[in-house]
């Protein structure tokens, strides 16, 4: 107070009233600053704490702060303005995003159009690619139908003989019985099938007097025949077997003679009929000399010349093996070639006509005059001096040292037993055969005999006498297989066996022992001879070999194959088109009446096999006169040809004389699906692939829920009946095409590799032709023969597990091929192919061909396969040696031959390729 009073009073000079105006001026900021922290701080939470009270209250509708309904906030006229303004701003913001996503569907589905019409664009170039390959293949197929002017012809409808017998007008002579007037053609159709009916031998008297063997033989023989028929009606051919006779049994000619007139179908002369008289000995007897057979052929191992028809009676040869198949085993290697004896011959003449020495007139005075009755005392003769005069080591015997076998007049009586007998000619490098001195006597048991030892052991023959009827001599051409030499040349004899050299002497004996072992050895190739050698001189064609039915397995299929880059990608290569029509066929029955007319002559008589005694392939393969072939031929008629020098680029053009053919793929597999689904899908899209036929060699099913893929072509899964690897070429129904594409499961190849190997083929067809290469060796330490897999500069074998073939092939590797090799196989899981590449170097003389660098083939994420296994190569050594004795031979070829595929994958233009030279 006393301050302010001083202030107001103008207080005590200035330095006072300075200090007051600055603690008035502190407490004005201190209490503002009170009062900012006041209201800053206090205040708010005043205020937030009497909202919430308020908020809090029971009733909504005192709330003032709360959230409220838009209807009421809109109660204020600029408020309901902006509500509306913001409902449709909402409204329109929804409809733009209903029209966005309209137009996002709408974008999304002409993207797919879009896609749908970039691979139906696609698709229609390949149809339009396919359609005008389609169109140009129907092009060629139409001028080649024009050029025959005539239509394909197809498997001929059976057309069978009438019940009743027409009749024929009796021949002047029945020993002018020939097939113009003694057999009954109306009776045989060519579309036939050449039915024949076979006697039952019980039902009459002769049959008790058969030789059990022989009757047991040619029953067994007669019900395995495609030909025979128990409908008699319908028959063209009738069969009667009448001996051999049991011994001590003789039965006299009229009582047979009554016997045969009495049979059922005999129509009083016996036309169509053919009587068999098959002999086991030498000494067998003649039953038909002086019986009358009428009309009906005779067919038996002895023939006089007043008994003998020629070009209607057969000249059969004796049954050896009647109940047995031969002992491949026993039977000796056809090489060396030339072996311990030149010439060898055991024999003793029990009776002779008249003996030209007694006559005591030379060999000139003989010649002026009449022939002379018998040569055999110079032959004897002759024989002893080559023998004397030690130039070669020689055998003649003409006295036995035990008692002779029986014999008919004027033959040569063979000596000891057979077992003597063949190991004496299997040290011979050829056997003489002396025919008998009667000159009425066309043929004997014990000379026919004598013929069939020296076959089966390898000794080629020597028959001295020109005379003498072989067996089926109409037919085959004996100087492939022997040497016919007349007996005035027995001086020349000698010389002519040391001119013969061991290339002729081995492709002799080679032919000698296909001769023995097709015609010959066991009573199924007599009667099969019979009934084929009748039936080719009336010009009926063979019956097709019938094909392995196949138990198809049920399988879904609908997976979508994949495409492996590794295996299918070509790059810009155009390997050829994908069939968008169904697969066709390869043609069938071409000339099935035609082989037997025109190949008549080289069908029976190139080496190593005939067409007609085993039926023929529906393909109708022919031979090539190069070439020679078991069965019924591999080599194959061109049936059409391109116009030549189109232009078409290397990878292009398929090559091959067939404008248009597809090929089958075979694939053997045992338990492993999903390595067989990944080989099934590298297929996909493959040019030319006709069908794929899986042959499932396991007793266990696929799985149910298992997914094939689709590759565009059928793909038939095929049961068999066991775990075989035959099975791998058995001539499954299936394959409708000549080409056979063998392939492991799990084995790579690329498309073009394939297409290479297809187009080699082509202009190859009687080859093996394919990529994993193998050859023989000689093991001269162990004398035996080694199956080498190194790399090599040459090979000899090509296997099939990746290799194509001709369907031909599979027939004979299943049904002419010996069985002891097929057991072998079975017996060692193994071998297989190099077993089909025996037959088919057997059959053609030349070796497979090998195509691309590729040796083997790898399969890292395969299972564990056969081969892995160290005994795989020793069994293979086993089977090579194996198969060799059974052949008799090494028909494996060595060559240095490969095809890669240089221009296959050369880019030309079209302009270019025309005039494309090779430097």
């Amino acid at each position: 107070m006393t301050g302010y009073t001083m202030l107001r009073n103008g207080g005590v000079g200035n330095g006072g009233q300075t200090c007051m105006l600055r603690w008035s001026n502190r407490i004005r900021l201190t209490w503002l600053s009170f009062t900012l922290f006041i209201i800053l701080v206090f205040f708010p939470l005043i205020a937030h704490y009497y909202l919430t009270t308020l908020d809090e209250a029971d009733e909504a509708g005192k709330r003032i702060f709360g959230p409220r309904a838009g209807n009421e906030l809109c109660e204020v006229k600029h408020v309901l303005d902006l509500c509306r303004i913001r409902e449709s701003v909402s409204e329109e913001l929804l409809q733009l995003e209903a029209k966005r996503q309209e137009l996002n569907s709408e974008i999304a589905k002409l993207n797919l159009k879009i896609e749908a019409c970039k691979k139906s664009i696609e698709n229609a170039k390949q149809d339009l690619l396919q359609l005008k390959n389609v169109i140009s293949q129907t092009e060629h197929s139409y001028k080649e139908l024009m050029a025959q002017n005539q239509p394909k012809l197809s498997l001929p409808i059976r057309l069978l003989p009438e019940k009743d017998d027409a009749g024929l007008p009796p021949p002047k002579v029945i020993r002018g019985c020939r097939l113009h007037n003694c057999f009954d053609y109306s009776r045989c159709p060519l579309t036939s099938g050449f039915p024949v009916y076979v006697y039952d031998s019980d039902q009459f008297a002769f049959g008790s007097y058969l030789d059990p063997l022989v009757k047991q033989a040619f029953q067994a023989t007669a019900r395995a025949s495609v030909y025979v028929t128990e409908n008699a009606d319908i028959a063209c051919l009738y069969v009667i077997l009448v001996g051999e006779i049991q011994e001590p049994v003789v039965l006299r000619p009229a009582e047979l003679e009554k016997q045969l007139y009495s049979l059922p179908h005999w129509r009083t002369d016996g036309h169509n009929h053919v009587i068999i008289n098959l002999s086991r000995k030498s000494d067998t007897q003649n039953l038909l000399y002086n019986v009358s057979t009428g009309r009906a052929m005779v067919a038996q191992s002895t023939f006089y010349a007043a008994q003998y028809r020629p070009g209607f009676d057969l000249v059969v040869s004796p049954l050896v093996h009647a109940m047995s198949e031969p002992n491949f085993m026993e039977i000796p290697p056809q090489v060396p070639v030339k072996r311990k004896y030149l010439f060898t011959f055991q024999g003793e003449k029990i009776e002779s006509l008249r003996s030209s020495l007694q006559e005591a007139r030379s060999f000139e005075e003989e010649m002026e005059g009449d022939p002379p009755a018998d040569y055999d005392d110079r032959i004897i003769a002759t024989l002893k001096a080559v023998q004397d005069s030690k130039l070669d080591q020689v055998l003649v015997e003409f006295t036995c040292k035990n008692q002779p076998k029986p014999s008919l007049p004027t033959e040569w009586a063979l000596c000891g037993e057979r077992e003597d007998r063949l190991e004496l000619l299997k040290l011979s490098t050829f056997a003489l055969i002396i025919t008998p001195g009667d000159p009425h006597l066309v043929i004997s048991s014990g000379c026919a005999t004598r013929l069939f030892e020296a076959l089966e052991v390898g000794a080629v023959p020597v028959v001295l006498g020109e005379q003498v009827q072989l067996p089926y001599q109409d037919m085959l051409q004996w100087n492939e297989a022997a040497l016919v030499v007349p007996k005035p040349r027995v001086t020349e004899v000698h010389f002519l066996l040391r001119s013969l050299s061991d290339s002729d002497l081995l492709a002799m004996r080679r032919q000698g022992r296909f001769l023995w072992e097709t015609y010959f050895s066991t009573a199924d190739s007599i009667f099969n001879t019979v009934l084929a050698m009748i039936r080719t001189r009336i010009q009926i064609p063979a019956a097709p070999i019938r094909e392995e039915a196949a138990a198809e397995i049920p399988h879904r299929s609908g997976k979508a194959a994949g495409t492996d880059p590794n295996m299918a990608d070509n790059g810009d290569l155009d390997l050829g088109p994908v069939e968008t029509e169904p697969p066709y066929a390869s043609p069938k029955y071409l000339r099935n009446f035609t082989l037997t007319v025109t190949d008549f002559y080289r069908s029976w008589n190139s080496a190593p096999g005939p067409f007609h005694l085993f039926p023929h392939t529906p393909f109708d393969p022919v031979l090539p006169s190069e070439a020679k072939f078991l069965g019924s031929g591999t080599g194959f008629r061109p049936i059409g040809g391109g116009a030549g020098g189109s232009g078409k680029e290397f990878q292009a053009a398929l090559g091959g004389n067939v404008p248009r053919e597809q090929f089958t793929v075979v694939m053997l597999t045992y338990e492993r699906e999903e390595v067989l689904m990944n080989s099934l899908e590298r297929l996909n899209g493959l040019p030319y692939l006709n069908k794929v036929v899986v042959v499932w060699n396991s007793p266990k099913l696929p799985s149910e829920d298992l997914l094939w893929p689709d590759i565009g072509v059928p793909i038939m899964v095929v049961r068999t009946e066991k775990n075989s690897l035959n099975n791998r070429f058995l001539p499954w129904n299936e394959i409708e095409t000549e080409a056979i594409l063998s392939i492991d499961d799990d084995a790579h190849l690329r498309h073009d590799e394939i297409m290479f190997g297809f187009r080699v083929w082509r202009e190859a067809r009687d080859r093996i032709v394919g990529f994993p290469g193998r050859y023989h060796a000689w093991d001269i330490p162990h004398q035996s023969w080694l199956y080498n897999s190194n790399y090599s500069c040459e090979l000899s074998m090509v296997l099939t597990g990746a290799a194509f073939f001709h369907k031909y092939y599979a027939y004979l590797y299943s049904y002419v091929m010996p069985q002891a090799i097929r057991d072998m196989v079975d017996e060692y899981i193994n071998c297989e192919d190099i077993a089909m590449n025996f037959l088919v170097s057997h059959i053609t003389r030349k070796p497979p061909i090998k195509v691309t660098s590729r040796w083997t083939f790898r399969c890292p994420g395969c299972p564990q396969a056969l081969s892995h296994d160290d005994s795989h190569f020793h069994e293979r050594h086993k089977c090579i040696n194996f198969f060799v004795k059974v052949y008799g031979y090494m028909p494996l070829l060595y060559t240095q031959f490969r095809v890669d595929s240089v221009l296959f994958k050369t880019r030309l233009p079209h302009d270019k390729t025309k005039c494309f030279k090779f430097i």
